[in-house]
């Protein structure tokens, strides 16, 4: 959400210079660049072979791998494009298992939990509940797939088998995981608001200004099945200065001026059991989160600021220059080394391509074995 005071002028809070344009243009590159060659190198040797013996340690160095490439995020949002990242509310411990839900206003609110995650010691472990045309993307729609984003349809009718696959493999807590879901289930506009609004006072529910009307199964979902395995449930509302930020604002560093987070640790014995009653709990939460919005419209910011501190200059900088450094062989091998490489990466390319459009993962063959002996 933006400030009302911010609202009326129009105006990128940076203009999009020649400089800006070319910055952008090579962070985007780089970024592509990255991530296309960590996918193809490494998912062979993490993501399929190592699966075959060890899921828990094949997310163990796929989230390691993950967390580099992802780590260039918030360094070019704080450090390159210099937007200030505003932590309020609680202070909460590093490397927890935990189910996270926010607000969402814009299609890069799911980006800006990268800087929360990377700040606990998490940002591997993230995955996100997304809908099913993102797996389309070029290169990122593998890497989607590769870190086990659960992908869905937005029609439970469809969705609730698929969900209730996916979580069940999360459920063991040695495996670290922040899963990510945004219950609004699309971005906020103003129509959408005004027909949630509408539905609202047809049947009886809450009418929210700031937010929408969240859809109350999957969540259940998860808190049902990951239950056992969480330590908490992070609320997060998320809001912005001067406006929101499309993908291409982030890229070229236009906007936004500031991000606020706003977050709540809620402990797992704090949300009811029953469907009925976590439906309930849910929609309480949204309109507490349609009350931080309005203040914030009016204020300026949430209350108890300043939670966490800055990243550190330096080491994103030694992230950046490690991953680009791993890039730059990599490229180098695909270019001048032999033939053999080249065709390595051509059935890399063929099996990501198989796997994301057919939702294939190797099954450890222990766990084969255990389903021959059992039948």
């Amino acid at each position: 959400m933006e400030s009302s005071s911010s609202q009326t002028n129009g105006l990128k809070h940076y203009p999009l210079t020649p400089l800006r344009l070319l910055r952008g243009v090579a962070c985007l590159i780089v970024y592509l660049s990255t991530a296309f060659m960590f996918l193809v190198y490494f998912t062979p040797p993490f993501a399929a072979f190592l699966r075959l013996f060890s899921i828990h340690y094949s997310r163990k160095a796929s989230s390691f791998l993950f967390g580099l490439w992802l780590a260039l995020w918030p360094f070019l949002f704080e450090k390159i494009n210099r937007t200030k990242v505003i932590f309020s509310g609680e202070r909460v411990p590093e490397k927890e298992r935990v189910l996270v839900i926010a607000n969402h206003r814009t299609e890069v609110d799911w980006m800006y939990l990268w800087d929360l995650a990377l700040r606990k010691g998490s940002l591997g472990c993230i995955r996100y509940v997304l809908k099913r045309s993102l797996m389309k993307l070029p290169i990122f729609g593998w890497g989607f797939h590769v870190f086990e984003f659960i992908s869905v349809e937005r029609k439970w009718e469809v969705d609730e088998s698929i969900m209730h696959k996916m979580l069940s493999t999360f459920t063991d807590p040695l495996d670290p995981l922040w899963l990510a879901v945004f219950p609004e289930g699309t971005d906020f506009t103003e129509q959408k608001s005004i027909n949630g609004q509408r539905f609202a006072v047809e049947n009886g529910l809450p009418i929210l200004k700031n937010v929408l009307l969240p859809k109350t199964r999957g969540f259940h979902a998860c808190v049902e099945i990951l239950r056992g395995s969480l330590d908490a449930v992070y609320d997060v509302t998320i809001a912005y200065k001067n406006r929101c930020p499309t993908f291409t604002d982030n890229v070229f560093g236009v906007e936004p001026s500031e991000v606020h987070l706003h977050v709540r640790r809620i402990p797992l014995d704090q949300i009811p059991s029953s469907e009925t009653e976590c439906n309930t709990w849910l929609l309480n939460t949204f309109q507490l989160k349609d009350q931080l919005l309005s203040d914030f419209i009016s204020q300026g910011h949430f209350p108890n600021e300043g939670t966490e501190g800055e990243l550190s200059t330096l080491k994103c900088l030694v992230n950046c220059i490690i991953v680009i450094a791993i890039t730059s062989v990599f490229t180098y091998l695909a270019f001048f080394s032999s033939v053999w490489v080249k065709v390595y990466i051509g059935m890399s390319c063929a099996y990501l391509t198989y796997a994301t459009a057919y939702g294939f993962r190797p099954t450890p063959v222990f766990e084969c074995f255990r389903k021959k002996k059992s039948s």
